[in-house]
């Protein structure tokens, strides 16, 4: 079944071109800096709210039925049906952050934490900025063992929002102060 599936997206996709990503630099830029000077993590979460409207909105129809398709997928458990239909979607358009962030979510959830990093570093060059991947990649890395690079990522995350739910499990070396 899963080979019918793949032949049918490549014969979709043989006339068919990814566009590329709306250029929202600016805009998350502006929001996330909104974070950074809210009044208290209510307000912070509305704003953030404003940043998943952006990183959901895929190139394209196509795209969009893809993203929302594997996000419904991981939503039910089904996190294999969701990683090969992130493949479809990575495959398609490989400049789109989300696809690769919702990617290693979904290898997340099924504690295959290297296919999770993978993707997840792969979303940051692509958006160095995404709150989300960095969050990700901080609890990715402490799934690992790996607590110190785990601390880095959760305090870059934080750097671009304080108010991050994650925030608690920032472990304070003595006489600091985040």
């Amino acid at each position: 079944m899963k080979w019918i599936a793949a032949l049918l997206f490549t014969t979709q996709t043989a006339w068919a071109a990814c566009p590329a990503p709306a250029n929202n630099a600016a805009r998350l830029a502006d929001i996330i800096t909104d974070i950074q000077q809210a009044d208290g993590p209510e307000t912070a979460r509305n704003l953030t709210k404003f940043l998943w409207v952006i990183w959901l909105d895929a190139p394209d129809a196509m795209a969009q039925d893809l993203l929302d398709r594997g996000m419904a997928q991981s939503e039910s458990q089904a996190f294999l049906e969701a990683r090969d239909t992130f493949d479809a979607l990575i495959a398609y358009c490989p400049d789109y952050a989300e696809g690769y962030n919702q990617r290693a979510y979904a290898s997340f959830l099924r504690r295959d934490y290297h296919a999770a990093l993978v993707d997840l570093e792969k979303a940051l060059e692509i958006m160095p900025n995404h709150i989300a991947a960095l969050s990700g990649k901080a609890l990715t890395l402490i799934g690992m063992g790996r607590a110190a690079e785990g601390q880095e990522a959760l305090r870059a995350a934080l750097a671009l929002n304080p108010w991050l739910s994650e925030r608690a499990l920032i472990t304070e070396p003595a006489g600091t102060d985040i």
